[in-house]
């Protein structure tokens, strides 16, 4: 039995990776601690869950559901973004529904990369938009991000030759897995070089609610003229913590969502509708909860950089996101040695930078989502090991 080329050339998921590291050292007898995976450890709010609840025992919802998504949930969508970002969205073509951005992410390639066409990604970055590309048969350019630009892609540095090339530009703000945001100037620039090379630029807004310090993140579809050129992917996984129900949207240029809902409805049937009816709930419902939430990691993100920079790593407090990003002491080189050596040392596992690209080498992410007890251990370990204890 052959295996596809394309299976062939895909690399282990990082997370994937990390779990098996993590079964490892348990079999070898090692209380590990895991600040690698950004999944939530806060409860789904009571109300969505109460929402779940009453929805799950409807008949009419153990039934198929459509792929695009209910009118009502597309239409929350719509209420969501007129009120978070002042977007106003036709909920009947510029919005679809998701089964997590995971998976819009991943169908999106299909309606824009044919066999040897090019995508646009920065590194470091979120290894699914790479992936994704080369499942439709295209190439990924790797766009660099830089600390000293506070990790924002210099569009210049891509030749007019690439640019003409490229279908897709890949974008995340704010910044898995630097934590980085981008204001209106960016994406106006962005914007206008998508228009200026005629293409398509796929923004992941994934972190949007998930931000400290009164920062309020912005969409793409704020700007003028985005809706020309623009798809952003956005969820309810980090925002409600619900990263198991798998629900998400993708909204904007009316053309893309309507090819991307096209893929998608020969390839799956669409978000159980109990599950979209929890996150109408979730849309329509008080910002309480998302609040109490950003306070609990806004209060772990202080005291993990207060760590970090007692290890010698630089840390600049992220503004938004699930992480901590750090650039190791002077003289440390490799990203996944010292990770390793943080494994073996303290039972702590990180996530090496190399693991989202050549340009995340020489840095490493943490994330804030686990228990506070936990959290504390952990950090109290890499505390005593900085100390040499």
């Amino acid at each position: 039995m052959r295996l596809a080329t394309r299976v062939q050339q895909l690399p282990p998921y990082l997370f994937a990776r990390i779990s098996e590291l993590i079964a490892e050292k348990r079999a070898e007898g090692v209380d590990v601690i895991s600040l690698g995976i950004g999944d939530p450890d806060l409860p789904t709010p009571p109300h969505v869950i109460e929402a779940l609840q009453r929805a799950a025992e409807d008949p009419a919802n153990h039934r198929y559901p459509e792929t695009e998504g209910l009118p009502e949930f597309r239409e929350a969508v719509a209420r969501w973004y007129e009120r978070r970002h002042g977007v106003s969205l036709d909920p009947e073509t510029e919005v679809v529904s998701l089964i997590g951005s995971k998976e819009g992410i991943g169908h999106l390639p299909l309606c824009l990369i044919d066999p040897g066409d090019l995508a646009i990604s920065t590194s470091p970055g979120y290894p699914v938009y790479e992936v994704a590309t080369m499942f439709a048969g295209g190439e990924t350019l790797a766009l660099p991000l830089r600390e000293e630009d506070g990790w924002l892609p210099r569009l210049d540095e891509v030749s007019d030759a690439d640019a003409d090339r490229a279908q897709l530009l890949w974008l995340n703000y704010p910044n898995n897995p630097t934590g980085a945001i981008a204001d209106h100037a960016f994406f106006e620039r962005a914007v206008a070089w998508a228009k200026q090379h005629d293409v398509a630029i796929a923004h992941d807004l994934a972190y949007s609610d998930v931000c400290f310090d009164g920062y309020e993140a912005p969409s793409i579809l704020e700007v003028d003229g985005a809706r020309d050129v623009a798809i952003e992917f956005n969820s309810l996984s980090k925002t409600f913590n619900m990263t198991g129900w798998r629900i998400a949207m993708a909204v904007g240029n009316a053309d893309l969502v309507g090819v991307l809902r096209r893929v998608k409805s020969n390839l799956d049937s669409g978000v159980a509708q109990a599950v979209q009816q929890m996150a109408i709930a979730a849309l329509d419902g008080p910002r309480d909860a998302i609040d109490g939430h950003n306070a609990i990691y806004q209060r772990r993100r202080d005291r993990a950089v207060e760590v970090l920079r007692e290890l010698g790593l630089h840390v600049d407090p992220p503004s938004a996101s699930l992480y901590v990003w750090a650039r190791l002491p002077e003289g440390e080189r490799s990203s996944a040695d010292y990770a390793g050596r943080l494994v073996e040392e303290t039972g702590v596992v990180v996530t090496p930078g190399v693991s989202y690209g050549d340009a995340g080498e020489g840095y490493i992410r943490i994330s804030l989502t686990l228990g506070d007890d936990r959290l504390e251990e952990a950090l109290d370990r890499l505390s005593r090991f900085a100390r040499g204890q």
